[in-house]
């Protein structure tokens, strides 16, 4: 196949129906594959591709691979089915988003879509294997940060906020009813799935995709990526860094993946400042404010999408813990200290660093 290049990307591979599933820790057979393809590969550079092609959805860019030329315009229009449906159903910005409905009901059930209904039990699985630190109920202090709008925009600096320090209302409280699709929340208790959506629409993406061509695709949202189906020989070459956007050249590491998610969660490129005070997206919902973190980022291998942005924004959070809880997971990470320095752990390659 003719090569063309998808830089600043993060590899993972889907299994339809896994992300909603009951478990009790991001660890999986998977996940070890995943990390055995890691470990192996040592090429630098581009995604090899019969086709790539970019698009805007959920706030950020969207690249959309496949090893078949001639299935790009079906895997296309698969993948903006679905982030359409994703954004309807799980957008903070969108007054008509069944989310939005459900934040503004006043503690009053709310009928909403069954994708919906599955983004909650991510979510919601998403807290109780990470003891809390994964908490959809951030949405309160996400506003309280000055993270009010799409991250497009939002302003690079402005007045000082007012931060109130109290713990998150905590994801307990987040009442479903699977057999009518309705949702209830404590009035004053807003939610938001910033943690968890993002990686749940790569891997919805990516299955749709594979299931409407048989193609191999590779499906990046803002560089957490799913894949589906066979990939390249090889893998997929990707690169790993701090930015989704990063050309090759940027500080980073290329690895090759085959099965498996990779995704990356970190404080600089959701970022803004306040009365002279930096601010970011990741809250720690046991202060509810923006997490003091020793990761300026952090990189998870994991057997879905959506379960490495779990591990990945968890282990920011954790800080100094994070290491040890991500081995005893059974998990590969590479994590970068906000002095620079990266530490490896369950696996992960040394090689391709540059």
């Amino acid at each position: 196949p003719r090569r063309r290049r998808c830089h600043g990307s993060r590899g993972c591979r889907p299994r339809p129906g896994a992300c909603a599933r009951p478990a009790t820790s991001c660890h999986s057979p998977r996940a070890k594959a995943c990390t055995a393809a890691a470990r192996a590969g040592r090429r630098y550079g581009a995604v090899i591709a019969a086709a790539v092609t970019a698009l805007t959805a959920l706030g950020t860019e969207v690249r959309v691979a496949v090893t078949e030329d001639r299935h790009l315009a079906g895997s296309r229009s698969a993948v903006v089915a679905e982030l359409r449906a994703i954004d309807e159903a799980c957008s903070r910005f969108r007054p008509d988003s069944d989310l939005a409905r459900v934040n503004n009901a006043a503690g009053a059930w709310t009928p909403v879509g069954p994708l919906l209904i599955e983004a909650l039990e991510v979510a919601l699985r998403a807290a109780a294997i990470t003891n809390g630190l994964v908490d959809p109920t951030v949405g309160e202090a996400v506003q309280g940060a000055g993270y009010t709008d799409d991250f497009g925009s939002v302003a690079a600096d402005g007045p000082a906020l007012r931060l109130l320090v109290r713990p998150v209302p905590g994801w307990r409280l987040v009442q479903l009813n699977r057999r009518t699709n309705a949702v209830r929340m404590p009035p004053g208790v807003l939610l938001d799935l910033g943690a968890t959506a993002k990686g749940l629409a790569a891997d919805r993406a990516a299955a749709a995709a594979h299931l409407a061509t048989g193609a191999g695709v590779l499906v990046s949202c803002g560089g957490d990526i799913a894949i589906a189906g066979t990939p390249p020989p090889g893998g997929w070459h990707v690169r790993v860094s701090e930015f989704s956007a990063d050309g090759p050249e940027a500080p980073g590491q290329s690895i090759s993946v085959e099965v498996g998610g990779v995704a990356t969660s970190g404080v600089t490129a959701r970022r803004w400042r306040r009365g002279g005070r930096e601010l970011h997206h990741i809250i720690d919902p046991a202060t509810g404010v923006p997490a003091d973190t020793c990761w300026r980022w952090v990189s998870v291998v994991a057997a879905t999408c959506v379960d490495a942005n779990i591990a990945s924004t968890a282990a920011v959070i954790m800080g100094e813990a994070a290491p040890g809880w991500l081995e005893a997971q059974g998990l590969a990470a590479r994590m970068v200290h906000v002095d620079g320095s990266i530490t490896r752990v369950g696996g992960w390659p040394t090689g391709g660093e540059s």
